[in-house]
């Protein structure tokens, strides 16, 4: 049975946001929703998921969902996990080849993110794959940036410069 387009969007994004994979599963495989399928909002389920939830990351990655997808402000997945922190939800979009180094709207990368949250296990995870020589818009790189916020932060990044 196919649900309506419409309404398949809300509730693969609902049961993504809420971090219930069994409900993601049965609407991905029974109800055959499209892991791409917009809610009312314009948003995918792998923009709204639990980040917390690495395991619902995997399932809509199996089944498709476009792991670099940009909202209006140019912001992926990949720029959320690393802002709230989530390094096992960041290393299962990276291991779908989500791009750590597109820039959002502010022109900042997922590791500058990470560094203005002061996320560790993230930017130890990021640096070395992250184009550390990227300027945002306010024309600071990350390491830059993590020396004025986080001074200790800058001592991880500079040997990847």
């Amino acid at each position: 049975m196919l649900l309506q387009e419409t309404g398949a969007g809300d509730l693969l994004t609902q049961a993504a946001a809420q971090g219930d994979l069994d409900e993601v599963k049965r609407l991905l495989h029974q109800e055959r929703v499209h892991p791409d399928c917009l809610n009312r909002f314009g948003r995918t389920a792998l923009q709204v998921m639990m980040f917390g939830s690495a395991s619902i990351a995997s399932e809509l990655l199996k089944q498709g969902a476009t792991v670099n997808i940009q909202d209006s402000y140019g912001i992926t997945p990949v720029h959320d996990a690393a802002r709230m922190g989530f390094l096992d939800t960041l290393q299962v979009l990276v291991q779908y080849a989500a791009d750590i180094n597109v820039p959002d709207a502010s022109g900042s990368l997922p590791i500058h993110l990470a560094v203005r949250e002061g996320h560790i296990p993230v930017i130890v995870y990021l640096a070395p794959r992250s184009n550390l020589q990227h300027r945002d818009r306010e024309g600071q790189t990350p390491i830059q940036l993590a020396a004025t916020l986080h001074p200790n932060l800058a001592a991880i990044l500079e040997p990847y410069a």
